[in-house]
């Protein structure tokens, strides 16, 4: 697998988009490396960049990036809300794929090296880059910011990783570190207060706040023996949060740190945040994702609140992420497109998404393609469609039966359902644009030359590899559209009697599906040498077909006897 990580550098200019411009440009410039997002906020005056590639490309993106900001961003003149110290103010490596933490770690600290020799920029190595457990947080490594850098650079405890003890008053310091996903998250609250959101975020990050005698607010901070403040800890793990006021929106924030949503989720931080802002009086208006954010992150938040409306969480995944901007609020400042901020989605090979042109088509569009001169999608891709059909029917009842009124206690045992129909209906799906992959491999393979003996050897044996694929590809159609009985079944047997008339069409779909891709097995077989594999295959697609038909006739049974005049 090739090895991919996300940088994601924060430089400390949000609102001339010239400079952060200049920036994206260079790094965006580096072959191998794609520019995935840049997030600038005006009042935090900082803009998150993130992008994506082989690690060594990333940390050539990364250098001319920070070299670049030190030329352009001058820390004398910088305001802003958010805490920094330097002109990139922190730049850290996530693994994606193919790579390990501790691979990682070794691709930051090249990094490091490299702008602390060659650009004179003191650097701190935070996170799981860190040398030592005191700098692994980087509050620590960012304490007393622009304006206390000077000082803590001549602290011998404080001397940086990388790079000059000295100060640097254009460019300030950098932290480089190397980290799980983080989502950075902010969530909107019906106050100007930073007071308000700050006490908001101290109840729900994990540091929490310290203890103090008598008054909560204004009382004497309370030391352990070593003279250290002792902690009330907050009420979520894997969470940093401080609050502010952001003048674009006019409205006060909770901006969150999630350093591990497997152990706190986004929609949990948000649940949280409306829980402790409730009890203080104040109301979560929405939120906001800064940055990217993983696919199953929002697919996990539209489950949970599917749940919690006693609602079948099988629905599809477009639906799962409408529910989770919805319910999250996450076009409450600004629309939300999850084609631009999920990160699995903006880093979709643009060739890959473009072959998959016949799910990702309009009914009209693949109706009239298919009516086209070309031959494919054929009979095959219409087979898979007309059991994904099928399948969709079914689970439609399914959900339409967890959310029938007086049926709420059953909402789970439809969910499950759902769940099984989703998955046929998904594994159909693929197999519509396979099949018309299948056909092309054949052609393909009739294609090769054959100008001598060891040419004409090597395209008959793609001639048969090809062929036995057209034949195992309309094979796994019949397979799944004949598994989607079982949930057609128990649909017009126990679900919704309304739509009982809608499991029976599902059904005929389910037929039809399993009948015309064995049309295709049979005409491909024709063509394949292996004749035990051929007599093999015919005989269980025989078996198949007639458990369809038999399966058809019992679900149209119970449909025309529930039916009602």
């Amino acid at each position: 697998m090739k090895q991919l990580i996300e940088c994601v550098p924060n430089f400390s200019e949000g609102n001339n988009m010239n400079i952060i411009k200049q920036i994206t440009d260079v790094m965006e410039a580096v072959p191998g490396v794609k520019l995935l997002d840049v997030d600038p906020g005006k009042a935090t005056n900082r803009t998150v960049v993130t992008i994506a590639g082989a690690p060594e490309d990333v940390v050539e993106a990364a250098f001319r990036g920070i070299k670049k900001a030190s030329e352009i961003i001058d820390m004398r003149k910088h305001k802003g809300e958010h805490p920094r110290f330097g002109a990139t103010d922190v730049c850290p490596f996530v693994p994606i794929a193919g790579i390990t933490m501790e691979e990682t770690v070794v691709f930051a600290h090249k990094l490091a090296e490299r702008v602390g020799n060659e650009l004179g920029i003191p650097v701190y190595c935070y996170e799981n880059a860190a040398f030592t457990e005191e700098r692994r947080n980087l509050a620590n490594c960012r304490a007393g910011e622009y304006e206390g850098l000077q000082k803590k650079l001549s602290d011998p405890h404080w001397k940086p990783d990388f790079g000059p003890a000295k100060f640097n008053a254009h460019a300030g310091a950098t932290a480089i570190g190397a980290r799980d996903f983080l989502v950075a998250y902010n969530v909107n609250l019906n106050t100007t207060s930073t007071r308000r959101a700050n006490a908001v975020a101290f109840d729900i990050r994990e540091k929490g706040r310290p203890k103090r005698e008598g008054n909560p607010v204004t009382g004497k901070i309370v030391k352990d023996a070593e003279g250290n403040n002792v902690m009330i800890p907050g009420s979520l793990k894997a969470c940093k949060a401080i609050g502010w006021f952001i003048e674009e929106y006019g409205i006060a924030q909770i901006s969150i740190n999630l350093t591990n949503i497997s152990i706190t989720p986004v929609h949990v931080a948000f649940e949280e945040a409306c829980k402790k802002s409730g009890e203080r009086g104040l109301r979560v208006t929405g939120s906001e994702i800064v940055g990217l954010i993983p696919l199953k992150a929002m697919l996990d938040a539209g489950k949970y609140f599917l749940k919690k409306q006693h609602r079948s969480v099988r629905v599809s995944q477009d639906e799962l992420i409408k529910i989770a901007i919805k319910s999250l609020g996450l076009d409450d400042l600004k629309p939300f497109n999850p084609r631009e901020k999920i990160i699995e989605f903006v880093l979709e090979d643009k060739r890959a998404v473009k072959a998959r042109k016949l799910i990702d088509m309009s009914c009209a569009a693949f109706a009239d393609e298919t009516a086209s001169e070309s031959p494919a999608p054929g009979g095959g891709s219409i087979s898979a469609y007309m059991g994904a059909l099928g399948a969709s029917l079914a689970t439609m009842v399914a959900n339409l039966s967890s959310h029938k009124p007086g049926w709420d206690e059953r909402w789970e045992e439809f969910s499950d359902w759902a769940e099984k129909g989703q998955k046929i209906k998904d594994e159909l799906l693929a197999l519509v644009d396979e099949d018309t992959n299948a056909f092309n491999k054949i052609m393909n393979a009739f294609g090769l030359p054959k100008g001598n003996d060891q040419e004409k050897a090597i395209r008959t044996q793609a001639i048969q590899d090809a062929t036995r694929y057209a034949i195992e590809v309309p094979y796994k159609t019949m397979e799944k559209a004949l598994a989607s009985f079982e949930v057609i079944k128990a649909m017009a047997e126990v679900g919704n009697p309304n739509s009982v008339t809608d499991a029976g069409v599902g059904a005929l779909c389910a037929r039809s599906a399993v009948m015309g891709a064995f049309l295709n097995v049979k005409i491909n077989a024709c063509g394949l040498k292996d004749k035990d594999f051929v007599a093999e295959t015919i005989a269980k697609g025989e078996e198949m077909l007639k458990k369809a038909m038999a399966e058809e006739e019992s679900v149209l049974k119970i449909v025309h006897e529930n039916i009602n005049f």
